[in-house]
């Protein structure tokens, strides 16, 4: 319709509906405008009037419904509903009803003129209603005199909620920043400690908003990270609104957020009847108690001015057009807009020589006022946003007065891709949107539905792709399935492959290693919670089949390894307890708890079972000895060294227990020799502990009744010494069936095959000369057989002659030397024939 500028208007119905957030006043706006034959709405934002529309759709039908934006046009001839952002507006369309929502943007420095025009021009033929906030009563009072003004209260309360940590804030929180760096900074620590959140600022496309908003709404997430884009009409289930900073740059400084901005952002909290909080969070300082006072009571400094630009603009030249922009305002109240965008981009444009040459009529001036009101999508500097708008004016004044087709076809072209990073994205979407502007144009664009088409499909494809990017980078999808599925009460459904990877309704979420579950490690903070809780839950059959299995397993199943774990079918199900018996171990399961708990302690009896046998079989003669031991079937100098030999790991030097052995009598020889202990030359030992099988279990028992893995001592198979390792004890090797020897550990049986070779080479004499064959003995190199019979007790009473090739001779400690002649060639031979019969060591008995 056309609406006079001046005359009366006492006979118009102008109501302005004013509240704070969460009072209906849109509802109500679209409620009243489908109840009239026809309507228009103007909204702040592309967005809320994508979602407005797709109300009325709902509604009435699509036939109906028209949508109106810079970038987007949907007009059907029969079309009697016409949603629009407020800048789309059109003051010549006739309709019954109009209403323009956020009116109190009328203050507002960048687009405060637009809405302003809307509330002072724009009018339904029977009914116009003014939305907004309560501090626009005075200013409506002056420029709608005739207005009935309805207050409205908020539906539920909203209430201040003081300081919270990040990794603290409830779940359905919305947390509040003021730049893309602290809103990514926010989201990746809402990943890494709470599994995700989804994104949302005003430089994301409303296709974009819409699908992270749909994330949140979903449950998918319990986070959103936003700028205050969310503080206009997005409709969400926000319980606690979270300001992670207090101030924001509005475009020309940074400033602090005053009451009623606060006030807007916090009322996304609550909805309808739900009560709200919010609070701070982060580096965020805290709210002053005026301000809490403010938004808690809804208690706002009124405006008193609005920023206004004269709609009675001048065409007749570029000069006068800027003047006639310049005019002041004509009534109290009114503030004329400085900085506009459009006009800045006027000036500038208009300094191009070649631009103000082709400015000759009136026409030409409208032409050139409306490129120049091309939004900077952008976000560019002024000089970058004027250098494109001078090149649009160059296509579309004078000449075709159309913008090249190769043009537009290179510069979209350009844009078509959705490789690259998250900024990379953002920057083609905002380059898009321009063109998708440009091609809603028909006067300005050949083929225009064609070319609009095209835009829209790569805008609608960087959408897309910014999402995708979004998600991975903020939320984790396994983390958000997982959660929604603990949410559920059915069985969740989850599988085990032979690797032993473990699904969870279709997702991987870490191995099942015997009886332990290990989770993925790239799960972190709440990821891992879930993780963890959805395994458990779901693992149980598995894990009590695997116990059903250990429990009625035969012995092949198990192993006992060098960690004192034993194995069942290759896995470590349990570990050797430490302290106790060493001839009735105990151990303790590692895992299996998430099975059946009866199940659990059958598994565990089978183990211990198993464990006891084997020690029955491969220790059955240190049983058998300390049994002897407890029922003193030993007399005290041949019980006395058993008790030794057992406390000392099952071998003694014969050096350390000489005063015990020397009082002990044939029967007590005996008696011992028919329990398995041999008095050897150097060492008192019980040969069958020296089996390759008993000496490990021995020694990894040893080890675990100490709690100590660094004491355990297992030589290489069929080694006869090696090396000594300082920090091991005694102990830790006659478990092994070793003994200490100076540079060498060496078995207890090949130590006495060495004290035979050097008897038999010493049998015509006290002493005997050192052949280095006999290294070979107990399997050494030759530069170190001197230092092991040191070891043992031999003393070297003379040094070896190099330039002779005279060998060392040496004597067992304590030898005399015989009074028998020095035996000549014939005992020489045969002292080193029966050296030479004892050089290959023999192999013990036994595996």
């Amino acid at each position: 319709m056309t609406i006079p500028r001046t005359g009366d208007r006492s006979n118009e119905r102008v109501v302005a509906v004013l509240g704070p957030t969460n009072t209906g006043k849109t509802h109500l706006a679209i409620e009243r405008m489908l109840a009239h034959g026809s309507g228009m709405i103007g909204l702040p934002l592309r967005l809320l009037a994508r979602e407005v529309y797709d109300k009325v759709v709902k509604a009435k039908g699509a036939r109906a419904a028209a949508l109106i934006t810079g970038e987007e046009k949907i007009v059907p001839d029969s079309a009697r509903y016409f949603i629009c952002t407020v800048e789309a507006m059109s003051l010549e369309k006739q309709v019954d009803f109009l209403a323009v929502d956020e009116v109190q943007l009328a203050a507002d420095p960048d687009r405060g003129h637009i809405f302003t025009d809307r509330l002072m021009r724009a009018r339904g033929a029977s009914e116009t209603m003014l939305l907004g906030a309560d501090t626009m009563r005075p200013v409506i009072r002056r420029l709608a005199p005739h207005a009935e003004i309805i207050r409205r209260e908020r539906f539920s309360t909203l209430r201040y909620n003081g300081v919270t940590k990040i990794t603290k804030l409830p779940k359905r929180t919305a947390i509040v920043a003021f730049s893309a760096e602290e809103v990514y900074a926010i989201a990746e620590l809402i990943r890494r400690q709470r599994g995700g959140a989804a994104v949302v600022m005003g430089a994301l496309s409303p296709r974009t908003r819409n699908a992270q908003v749909a994330l949140y709404q979903s449950g998918e997430v319990d986070f959103l990270v936003a700028t205050d884009a969310i503080g206009m009409g997005l409709n969400m289930d926000v319980d606690h609104v979270a300001f992670a900073s207090r101030a924001k740059f509005d475009g020309r400084r940074n400033r602090v957020l005053r009451p009623d901005e606060v006030a807007q952002i916090a009322g996304r909290a609550g909805r309808f009847r739900d009560d709200g909080t919010f609070g701070e969070t982060g580096e965020c300082p805290p709210f002053d108690a005026e301000t809490v006072m403010r938004v808690e009571g809804h208690d706002f400094e009124t405006l008193v001015a609005v920023e206004w630009r004269s709609p009675d603009l001048d065409f007749a030249s570029v000069d006068k057009l800027i003047a006639s922009l310049e005019t002041p305002p004509h009534q109290p109240g009114l503030v004329r807009v400085r900085g506009a965008i459009d006009e800045l981009a006027l000036r500038r444009v208009a300094q191009e020589p070649d631009v103000l040459d082709r400015v000759r009529r009136p026409a030409d001036v409208r032409r050139l006022w409306e490129v120049c009101q091309t939004p900077d999508f952008r976000k560019a500097t002024a000089d970058e946003h004027a250098r494109l708008l001078t090149e649009f004016a160059r296509h579309l004044i004078g000449g075709k007065q159309r913008l090249p087709q190769d043009w537009i076809h290179k510069e979209i072209g350009r844009l078509d891709r959705i490789d690259g990073d998250l900024d990379a994205l953002q920057a083609r979407l905002a380059h898009i949107r321009t063109w998708t502007y440009a091609a809603n144009r028909p006067d300005w664009i050949d083929d225009c539905e064609g070319w609009r088409v095209r835009a829209q499909e790569v805008e609608n494809r960087l959408s897309d792709a910014l999402h995708g990017v979004l998600t991975q980078r903020f939320i984790d999808r396994r983390t958000s399935a997982l959660v929604r599925s603990l949410k559920r009460d059915d069985i969740l459904l989850a599988g085990v492959t032979e690797e032993g990877e473990v699904t969870v309704e279709g997702h991987y979420v870490g191995r099942l290693h015997g009886l332990v579950f290990k989770p993925d490690p790239r799960a972190g903070g709440r990821e891992a919670q879930a993780v963890r809780n959805a395994a458990f839950r779901a693992l149980r059959p598995e894990v009590t089949r695997r116990l059903r299995a250990i429990a009625q397993g035969e012995d092949a199943l198990f192993r006992l390894d060098a960690n004192a774990c034993i194995e069942a079918d290759g896995a470590a199900v349990a570990r050797l307890a430490t302290g106790g018996s060493l001839f009735a171990p105990r151990v303790t399961m590692l895992g299996g708890d998430t099975g059946d708990e009866s199940m659990l302690a059958a598994a565990k009896t089978r183990i211990e079972r198993w464990l006891a046998e084997t020690v029955e079989r491969d220790l059955g003669v240190l049983v058998r000895l300390q049994a002897a031991i407890e029922a003193r079937a030993l007399s005290g100098a041949a019980r006395g060294l058993a008790f030794q030999l057992i406390e000392a790991g099952g071998a003694l030097d014969r050096r350390g227990a000489a005063e015990t052995v020397a009082v002990l009598d044939s029967a007590d020889r005996k008696t011992l020799a028919a329990h398995g202990v041999r008095v050897g030359r150097h060492s008192v030992f019980m040969p069958a502990l020296l089996k390759q099988r008993a000496a490990r279990l021995h020694a990894i028992l040893r080890s675990a009744q100490t709690g100590d893995p660094a004491a355990l001592f297992l030589p290489p198979p069929g080694a006869q010494s090696t090396p000594i390792d300082a920090a091991l004890s005694w102990t830790s090797y006659a478990a092994a069936g070793f003994r200490p020897a100076g540079p060498r550990a060496v078995r207890l049986d090949a130590a006495e095959r060495l004290a035979g070779v050097c008897a038999a080479a010493r049998a015509s004499g006290a002493d005997f000369a050192l052949d280095p064959a006999m290294a070979a003995v107990i399997g050494c190199p030759a530069r170190d057989i001197e230092g092991v019979l040191a070891a043992l007790g031999y003393k070297r009473v003379r040094e070896g002659d190099a330039e002779t090739g005279a060998a060392s001779r040496w004597r067992p400690a304590g030898a005399a030397r015989p009074r028998a002649a020095r035996a000549g060639p014939a005992s020489q031979d045969n002292a080193f024939g029966a050296l030479a019969g004892l050089v290959a060591p023999r192999k013990a008995g036994g595996s």
